[in-house]
């Protein structure tokens, strides 16, 4: 017999079905079959995103009926009991080919396979497999000073302190010489915003000087880019790859607490460690031959040196006509490399589909954190990793134990997927998108988990990217069975959309939803939850310090994962396909496809 909670959520595709379709159609297709309005899924008919957030009733606690809440208490229990096997020592920061990944892999396959899930991939004779094998080049840099000179100046920025350097090149040796510094503002180029930051710039031979983030975040013009939220031309990966497609030889991006969204010392922390990357046919050969952070000392005395003030600068590349200027500077460093090629794995599990297996509801997380560092500080150099993202990755183990409790499969199928080198630049995802064990046009959307909450329930629910998909109706129709509502994130000039591994997917059309807990807490209010969070990023955040406190109240987790759960069973007990908002740089990838799905 089934539980109320089964009932609930069997029947929420009654309750959002049409959602997509009325979001996209007009009234007379909206009240068609489920059939129809499957046939025009993913036409150019979207919805437009809403101009403003949705508002709710505010509620003292969560409304639960009590299946549900034991439901939350043993979701809880379930994350409880993974992370701190996940965040243990003994899983050595579960930094990718190494014997932390070998724990942490087979784990994640042993609980997936207790749960009577199937394996979701194939190896390499066809065979079933609950690993997906991801090809990876690890490389473990040294750098020397980043040395710069000039007229009457020369000064040695030192590794960690100063700088951090690495190259993407899978090669022993990589270097600049001499080469010439050239300040480029923001260094973007897009057409779309008429902005073009290496407008007449031969930039062959030379090392681009950057800031980070965008003149959106800069000028908080709402009507430049997307305004205070970043967008992907400010994130640091976006500027390493312009800096090559410019012809550059090096990269320097200049770091500033507010516009990266974190401190010094997770740039230190993150890129002195060993560096991931897939493996490539041309040894990444295309890339600078080094990307370089320096702080924002070190680069006020650069421009100081040059002649010039740093704040001044960076004032005049917010201004649309910027014109990039030499710095009558030159930069050499050597970077050398022990490479060693290996593979890393994506764990894959699934639920296969009772009347549709061929379409697939994804759910991911990133299992890796940043292992061992030996240049860690205070004695502790395992990075655990507990809440990025032991948190998420445990996340997939609980809502595959719920729905392995169901006494029938839903009519699509669940895939979970727990990826690999996420910290390495969402390396796993991006394989995973371009090898998908189902096809690409037949995933019906998917959720993230990522870094979730630990201070217990949250009134609000984040999301991560507001405005971009139809999903989010959904998302709203279901935190309101929870009494919750959704929100814009505190810090959308962090660029988290473009962060973690949904943007992978996301960039090939699949719908995908990232949310969170908020941060206006039912027991402690909105001042604590925000101050925490704070707290959280300053002391713990990619540092050694991010370690699983069995004091954790993981409720607030558990109705996230509620939450993705209702959302993936609704949609895969119905024909709905939802689509991005008219206008998402995404819905054009996602629309060329949608004859497969009529």
């Amino acid at each position: 017999m089934q539980k109320p909670s089964d009932w609930r959520r069997l029947a929420l595709p009654l309750a959002l079905a049409g959602l997509t379709a009325i979001a996209g159609c007009s009234k007379e297709a909206a009240d068609n079959s489920a059939e129809q309005s499957a046939a025009t899924a993913g036409s150019e008919q979207a919805a437009t995103p809403p101009k403003d957030m949705p508002t709710a009733e505010v509620v003292s606690e969560p409304t639960l009926s009590d299946e549900e809440k034991v439901e939350v208490a043993e979701i809880a229990k379930d994350l409880h009991k993974h992370i701190a096997v996940l965040a243990s020592d003994k899983f050595e920061g579960r930094a990718p080919a190494t014997q932390g990944e070998e724990l942490t892999v087979n784990y994640l396959a042993d609980e997936f396979k207790k749960l009577g899930l199937k394996p979701g991939a194939t190896d390499a004779d066809g065979n079933p497999s609950w690993f997906q094998e991801v090809p990876v080049v690890e490389m473990q840099i040294e750098s020397t000073p980043l040395e710069i000179k000039g007229k009457d100046f020369e000064q040695s920025l030192q590794p960690l302190t100063d700088m951090v350097a690495f190259t993407q090149r899978q090669t022993a040796e990589s270097q600049l010489k001499d080469s010439p510094l050239v300040y480029v503002g923001y260094g973007i180029v897009a057409p779309e915003n008429d902005w073009n930051d290496y407008a007449g710039l031969d930039m062959k031979g030379k090392t681009a000087v950057i800031l980070v983030n965008d003149p959106g975040y800069a000028t908080q013009d709402k009507n430049l880019f997307n305004g205070n939220a970043m967008t992907y031309y400010g994130r640091w990966s976006y500027k390493f790859e312009e800096a090559a497609r410019q012809g550059a030889d090096g990269a320097i991006i200049i770091h500033e607490t507010g516009a990266a969204g974190y401190p010094w010392e997770v740039v230190s922390g993150s890129w002195s460690g060993a560096q991931i990357s897939l493996e490539a046919e041309d040894k990444n050969a295309d890339r600078v031959a080094v990307e370089s952070w320096i702080t924002g000392d070190a680069a006020k005395k650069l421009f100081s040196a040059a002649g010039l003030d740093l704040a001044q600068e960076m004032d005049a590349a917010k201004q649309r006509g910027f014109k990039p200027k030499p710095l009558n500077l030159t930069a050499s460093v050597d970077l050398k490399s022990k490479v060693r090629t290996s593979n890393s794995r994506n764990v894959v599990a699934k639920i296969e589909g009772s009347k549709f297996p061929d379409e697939a509801i994804i759910y991911t997380a990133h299992w890796d954190h940043l292992g061992v560092n030996t240049h860690a500080d205070d004695g502790d150099q395992i990075f655990n990793g507990a809440v990025d993202n032991a948190t998420g990755t445990a996340g997939l183990l609980a809502m595959a134990h719920q729905v392995s409790k169901m006494p029938q499969a839903p009519e699509r199928s669940l895939v979970f997927v727990a990826v690999t080198a996420e910290e390495s630049g969402l390396l796993g995802s991006k394989y995973y998108a371009a090898n998908p064990v189902v096809p690409l046009e037949k995933t019906v959307a998917g959720i993230n988990f990522d870094a979730m909450g630990v201070l217990g329930p949250m009134r609000d629910v984040i999301v991560v990217g507001y405005g971009n998909s139809e999903l989010e109706q959904i998302l709203e129709k279901a935190a309101a069975t929870q009494g919750r509502y959704l929100a814009p994130e505190d810090h959308p000039e962090r660029g988290y959309f473009y962060r973690s591994d949904h943007f992978s997917l996301a960039k090939k059309g699949v719908p995908m939803l990232y949310f969170d807990s908020g941060t206006d807490s039912f027991e402690h209010g909105r001042e604590w939850a925000q101050k925490k969070g704070e707290e959280y990023t300053a002391e713990h955040y990619h540092k050694p310090g991010d370690e699983y406190d069995p004091q954790w109240n993981m409720e607030g987790a558990a109705l996230d994962l509620a939450l993705g759960l209702d959302i993936g069973l609704a949609l895969a007990n119905s024909r709905d396909w939802p689509n991005w908002y008219k206008g998402n740089e995404f819905k054009a990838a996602r629309d060329k496809t949608a004859d497969s799905r009529k």
